[in-house]
């Protein structure tokens, strides 16, 4: 009884080691042959993450005087229609936006969001025209034609939110 229970056991054991081989190699040839799509273009790290704020003067004292962050100085940029305040984080920065002018984007923000609140985030991408055409192929949509410089002097585009799981996502050229 002992021996036929053994060579039962060894029987099976021998089925299971071939059944797991035969699934590690399926395994190892699938994942060796699905490649990673190739791009012109590569993501890169988080930039920064946009605040609208009602109160700029605010603000920046809670960054600077409350939370003893480094805070840079207050930069109009009237082709955005904001002005920039970066707050440095070491390992990333916020931007405190407000409105600059009646057709800023950011008015119209602060009217939905009485308090403020997350506008964007910004991610780098080490080729922002390439990026661009990529992304319109894959039917992302642009909030316009061609880059516009940003707050860092860089070539930016803002991408739609609908498109980018509710996000409003701004790529910046690194």
């Amino acid at each position: 009884m002992a021996a036929c229970t053994g060579r039962l056991a060894a029987g099976f054991l021998t089925r299971l080691q071939t059944a797991c081989l035969t699934a590690r190699t399926l395994s190892v040839s699938h994942s060796v042959t699905q490649k990673a799509p190739q791009h012109l273009w590569k993501l890169g790290r988080l930039n920064h993450v946009a605040i609208a704020v009602p109160d700029l003067e605010k603000a920046k004292s809670l960054y600077k005087d409350v939370l003893g962050a480094q805070v840079s100085d207050t930069v109009p940029l009237p082709e955005h229609g904001v002005y920039t305040v970066f707050v440095e984080l070491g390992n990333t920065k916020l931007e405190l936006l407000h409105p600059l002018g009646e057709k800023s984007p950011i008015a119209g923000f602060l009217q939905k969001n009485k308090a403020g609140g997350m506008h964007h985030i910004c991610l780098e991408v080490d080729n922002i025209g390439d990026a661009i055409a990529e992304l319109k192929e894959k039917k992302i949509r642009v909030l316009s034609e061609e880059a516009k410089i940003g707050a860092h002097g860089k070539p930016v585009v803002f991408l739609h939110p609908k498109d980018c799981g509710g996000v409003l996502v701004e790529l910046e050229q690194a």
